[in-house]
């Protein structure tokens, strides 16, 4: 548990301004909080995880979530999902693991990076890349898409 910080300005673009609507249109600020929270829930729906007792809320730039998932990659996904979304800063952590097991270590990814870069660095081995591309699936659709700010997940060895 705890606040995991994110570049507020990488990320999905999830959230399309709907505070700049036409200027006569005027939308209550809990009625924005509210599609955002939807927004954000599918965005962790659409991961195919199961999350008891699912709950987000946002306060500013923060996302608070908690529930119970089966595994801590699992957990670690969901903050990941969370905190890659343009607009969010902080992922504060509130969630429960079934099993737990070791934290992966997150990694910002820098310009000019790549999974077998990132591997050689962490792993000792370029060729390891596959395990980094595991443990951030179904979030990363192919090895060679990933941009500067996302927040990807390094699980130790063994652990994918």
């Amino acid at each position: 548990m705890g606040l995991f910080s994110f570049l507020k300005n990488a990320g999905a673009k999830l959230f399309n301004a709907p505070e700049k609507k036409a200027k006569t249109e005027v939308v209550p600020p809990e009625v924005l909080k509210n599609q955002k929270i939807m927004l954000l829930k599918g965005v962790v729906e659409s991961l195919g995880i199961e999350v008891e007792g699912f709950q987000v809320d946002i306060d500013g730039d923060t996302v608070h979530v908690s529930g119970k998932v089966d595994s801590q990659a699992d957990k670690e996904k969901v903050i990941l999902a969370l905190g890659n979304v343009e607009g969010v800063a902080a992922v504060d952590d509130k969630m429960e693991v079934e099993a737990p097991e070791p934290e992966a270590q997150f990694y910002e990814v820098k310009r000019g990076d790549s999974l077998s870069k990132i591997a050689k660095a962490y792993y000792g081995n370029a060729m390891k890349y596959p395990i980094i591309f595991e443990a951030n699936k179904p979030m990363l659709s192919d090895p060679d898409k990933i941009y500067p700010g996302q927040m990807l997940r390094i699980p130790p060895l063994g652990d994918n």
